[in-house]
């Protein structure tokens, strides 16, 4: 496997990648075998991701990590024809103590270890405990032991990494004054800046987009690996989304590919995580590598209905995403408390697979998602989305402030109109003369101003520049389109306040549906005909029970009764 442009590229071929997390270490092994066979033959996935845990595997300063459960594991899933993505950290989160670090690099438990310090020069802390600082000297020095380790014993039986998790430390959202005020973080700034520079300002939002990519790239490096490398952002939280903007710059990680999180709302019902979930599948290409498919006690009751998450998973590959992630495949039930002393048993509560191991409702929707994409996801990928407008991203603007609600105002009024559109990085790009608008924010340099960029003020009006290649003539609904000479694909994303039959206007004519409230489609054209589709028609949880049906060109399909409709056709 390899990532070119963010897409994962398997025996040469581009592929979705369509994947799901087992959390091994939650899990007697004696049923290993029996939960991977359940995520490859119900679920149709044969790519898994598993965070490696530093504290499960040294949870002793004085001994060298121990890797024989997960080699034993890497070897059945092996023998299963599972490939893995391992997500090394070293802090990881996933529920765990002190994120999946061990007890021993708290600050407090060594004094040579730096604390991450904000602004106030106040220890940041996860579950009460201090968080080391990264490029901190005594602390670096464990990471890279742990790494180099962890690259050593595992590398030759894994596809890839992850490292860190959503920014360094389930952090990347935060303000720019939350870090890294550490001595060893100023010692960085000061070396990229100059004694003279104060700790603030643009040049401290500069700063953090190239902190992130140092230390990205520091524990790339101590893997030791030829294996390609990702990250998972976090979605900007709209309070922050320029601080958000000002750090995260995957052009400067240097062959790191950007993957991004959810963890942020239900986007059928709440508009600003909508924003917030397309901003961030927008922001570089590359997969969402954790989608929640199973926390809904945890963080939302929504999520007990595999609509929401259907309904997300689309949403992220129609704004742009490379693929999508089943965070978790399976529901756990055996762990330490030292591993995780807050959580009850089963972790999550409502996975695809149970913890018994068996199905559960959501098993059916998440493979016919794996299987519409294993049969069409190169084809999907080389279909030209049908973007209005590109959105012009200059990061030192962010680092001012002056970039997040022109973005937020833009992406509202393009939702409105029913336009799709590119975010695009004015400090790295190409020329822009594929889009047939360029919107810039206000206060952007013109050493950096596209030719021909329309400025978003007052007096500019989106709807007199913009036009819709696919308008939603009935129902609450966002529809997306991406096509060739002969092959199209709708995406159509239902709101929880939908009523009725949703109707597309599209190139090739109308499209009518009938979908569940907070559900989604997913339909391929071929010639003008309808071919494959995937329709959500019940979700439990609003209490909504359709008979999915579509009709195209004279072309009626239905499910028999309130269910889901699934046509995939394989080739």
């Amino acid at each position: 496997m390899e990532f070119v442009s963010g897409v994962a590229v398997v025996d040469g071929r581009p592929q979705v990648l369509v994947t799901a997390d087992y959390p091994y270490y939650r899990d007697d092994p004696a049923v290993w075998a029996d939960r991977l066979r359940a995520v490859r033959d119900e679920l149709g996935i044969s790519v898994i991701t598993s965070y490696v845990p530093w504290r499960h595997h040294q949870p002793a300063p004085d001994r060298p990590p121990a890797f024989g459960d997960v080699l034993d594991y890497l070897e059945l899933c092996d023998s299963l024809g599972l490939t893995v993505i391992a997500k090394p950290g070293p802090f990881v989160h996933a529920e765990l103590d002190y994120g999946g670090l061990p007890d021993w690099v708290d600050p407090a438990a060594d004094p040579d270890i730096e604390p991450l310090l904000d602004v106030h020069g106040e220890p940041s802390r996860w579950m009460g405990r201090a968080l080391p600082a990264p490029l901190g000297p005594a602390f670096l020095g464990k990471v890279t032991q742990w790494l180099s380790a962890v690259g050593k014993e595992i590398g030759d039986r894994v596809a890839g990494w992850q490292i860190a998790n959503e920014g360094v430390y389930t952090n990347g959202a935060l303000p720019l004054t939350a870090y890294d005020y550490s001595p060893s973080g100023l010692a960085l700034f000061r070396s990229l800046y100059g004694n003279e520079n104060p700790p603030s300002g643009p040049d401290w939002g500069r700063f953090h987009a190239a902190y992130l990519a140092t230390v990205y790239r520091t524990w790339a490096d101590a893997l030791g690996t030829s294996l390609p490398v990702v990250v998972n952002l976090n979605p900007p939280t709209i309070e922050e989304l320029d601080d958000w903007l000002a750090r995260v710059r995957p052009a400067s990680w240097d062959g790191i590919t950007y993957g991004f999180t959810n963890w942020m709302g239900v986007v059928s019902a709440d508009p600003s995580a909508q924003a917030r979930y397309v901003i961030a599948a927008k922001r570089a290409p590359g997969p969402n590598l954790e989608e929640n498919w199973g926390f809904a006690t945890l963080y939302d009751a929504a999520y007990a209905d595999g609509a929401t998450s259907f309904h997300q998973s689309l949403l992220a590959l129609a704004a742009g995403a490379t693929g999508f992630n089943v965070y978790t495949g399976v529901a756990t039930s055996t762990w330490s408390a030292s591993l995780d002393s807050v959580h009850a048993p089963p972790y999550p509560d409502r996975a695809p697979i149970g913890p018994d191991g068996l199905p559960t409702e959501k098993a059916p929707v998440v493979r016919a998602l794996a299987d519409f994409f294993a049969v069409h996801g190169e084809e999907f990928l080389a279909c030209e989305p049908a973007r209005a407008a590109a959105f012009g991203l200059y990061a030192p603007l962010a680092a001012s402030g002056g970039l997040g609600e022109a973005l937020l105002s833009f992406h509202a009024e393009m939702r409105s109109l029913g336009c799709d559109y590119a975010l695009v990085d004015l400090e790295t790009s190409p020329a822009l003369d594929g889009f047939p608008v360029v919107v810039v924010p206000p206060g952007l340099p013109e050493a950096v101003r596209p030719s021909g960029a329309r400025e978003l003020d007052g007096a500019l009006t989106l709807s007199e520049i913009c036009q819709p290649t696919v308008v939603v003539t009935r129902g609450d609904a966002d529809a997306y389109w991406r096509a060739d000479a002969s092959v199209a694909y709708l995406i159509v994303l239902v709101q929880d306040s939908n009523t009725g039959p949703v109707t597309v206007s599209t190139p090739l004519g109308d499209v009518e549906l009938v979908c569940a409230r907070g559900g989604a489609a997913v339909v391929r054209l071929v010639n003008g005909y309808l071919d494959d589709v995937v329709i959500k028609g019940t979700n439990a949880h609003l209490d909504s029970y359709e008979t999915a049906s579509i009709t195209f060109a004279n072309e009626h399909l239905t499910a028999p009764a309130p269910a889901d409709l699934i046509v995939i056709h394989t080739r």
